[in-house]
């Protein structure tokens, strides 16, 4: 059997059940594992381990008189730090923040803990998640398990760190531009960003989710059993529905899935991530599916569009803060969002309305199609310390070309592992579904992952081996 951090979470519920593990050992175990790790890549802002083994006592108790809430009592999670949990401050990666003790649970952070789920920690993210970097004014550099020179992208910097590292198997994570997909991308793991409302968050905007960050597509969807669960508070939530997260055995004789390899901006591909994204393409072929080529839909309007909105967004967040607050944002955002100030109101509402045709376009051209393939990035994971793969606050967004049009579009889309570039950082295949096709895209991942071959083992930290 495997260590017992490195166990899913599918296989501990029966394992707890038979007594064969308890979750006081399974959380030991993660807790050691953070300890191993944490000193090389930053991935957790908040960490109490007496507070986690607490929770875990609470759960075996459950277990051992037949009372457990469920198949994820007892499992270790972490949650990114803007998901509010009560009694902790949420600093949003920014040293700008008043650090004030939230007074509840968010919606997905009050489905873990009434499904029983122990609380290892809350994970890092860069300045108001507006980058996919670990890089942050607020905390430690966090780092990539595999190369801890390199990036573990972000926005949810941490909970792809962690998933890598096998700090448990279910991290939580957000996303509005690729801050899920793009970390599972370049730390090797799965990352699920659902339909919009699939989850429900707090707060709720245009295409804001949470979703979860794990090591196998089952684990995503038994997450997704807990997370989906219908909450009031997000007035943009879908309603409840019966859904069998864990049917996922399917294949894809008679399917058709496009494959789009050319964005239509942004960074150029890698070759090496167009040979894992073709390869991926080819055994999806070889099983019984029909690939079409897809023309680029997402035009440079659209990506120019939506950064003057989001400067202009965040530039009125920043305004409100008093100078010495203002100065002790990241540098890099400081100036990204300072064009915010000159921007009129003709340009933002231009900007704005380019959500609305990025989702036309990318409805448009799935018509005709099951799913759509392609890269989750344009790179492989870049230089620890830098902002974005470019670092150029100027030129933001180059390299969220593959995963932006689905959160507008509102559609699912899943990163799994596909392979990894010549230096050994990993590369992800992207699943994309029709809108509320949550089911679908999971069961798509699944599938890739029987199909996938030679992958690699987890990483190790430094100085063990």
């Amino acid at each position: 059997m495997a260590e017992l951090h490195d166990l899913p979470a599918t296989e501990l519920a029966p394992l707890y059940a038979r007594r064969e593990a308890s979750p006081v050992e399974v959380a030991r175990a993660v807790i050691a594992q953070v300890e191993r790790w944490e000193p090389h890549i930053a991935a957790l802002w908040w960490h109490d381990p007496e507070a986690a083994l607490a929770q875990a006592g609470d759960a075996e108790a459950r277990w051992a008189a037949g009372t457990a809430l469920g198949p994820l009592d007892g499992v270790p999670v972490t949650l990114k730090e803007n998901l509010a949990t009560r009694g902790q401050a949420t600093p949003l990666g920014c040293a700008a923040t008043l650090l004030v003790p939230a007074a509840a649970d968010c919606p997905p952070a009050a489905r873990l803990r009434e499904s029983g789920a122990v609380f290892i920690g809350k994970t890092t993210m860069p300045d108001w998640g507006m980058l996919s970097s670990g890089l942050s004014s607020f905390h430690k550099l966090s780092r990539n398990p595999w190369d801890v020179s390199r990036n573990p992208g972000g926005s949810s910097a941490g909970a792809g760190a962690a998933a890598a590292a096998g700090y448990g198997p279910i991290h939580l994570g957000t996303d509005i531009g690729g801050s899920i997909r793009l970390p599972a991308s370049w730390c090797g793991v799965v990352g699920f960003k659902p339909s919009l409302g699939r989850i429900p968050i707090q707060p709720p905007y245009s295409g804001r989710v949470a979703g979860p960050m794990t090591r196998t597509v089952a684990d995503a969807a038994l997450a997704m059993g807990v997370l989906s669960r219908p909450d009031w508070r997000d007035a943009m939530s879908l309603p409840a529905q019966t859904i069998g997260w864990l049917d996922l055995e399917h294949d894809v004789k008679g399917l058709r899935l496009g494959l789009l390899c050319d964005a239509g901006w942004g960074d150029a591909l890698q070759p090496a991530v167009r040979a894992a994204v073709e390869s991926a393409a080819r055994a999806f072929e070889a099983a019984g599916a029909t690939i079409v080529p897809i023309a680029p839909f997402a035009t440079r309007a659209m990506a120019d569009g939506l950064d003057r909105f989001w400067r202009m967004r965040s530039w009125l967040d920043y305004r409100t803060l008093p100078p010495e607050r203002q100065a002790k944002v990241l540098p890099y955002i400081r100036q990204w969002i300072a064009r915010g100030e000159h921007l009129g109101g003709e340009e933002v509402f231009t900007g704005y309305s380019q959500m609305a045709a990025l989702r036309d376009a990318t409805v448009a051209a799935m018509q005709g199609l099951d799913a759509l393939l392609s890269p989750v990035s344009p790179d492989v994971a870049f230089a620890a310390g830098l902002a974005s793969p470019l670092n150029d606050p100027e030129r933001p967004f180059e390299h969220i070309a593959y995963t932006l049009p689905y959160n507008f579009s509102e559609q699912p889309a899943i990163s799994v592992p596909a392979g990894c570039s010549p230096e050994g950082l990993p590369i992800g295949l992207q699943i994309i579904g029709h809108r509320h096709d949550d089911l679908g895209v999971l069961r798509l991942g699944h599938l890739w992952e029987s199909l996938r071959r030679g992958t690699p083992g987890w990483p190790t930290p430094p100085g063990r081996a």
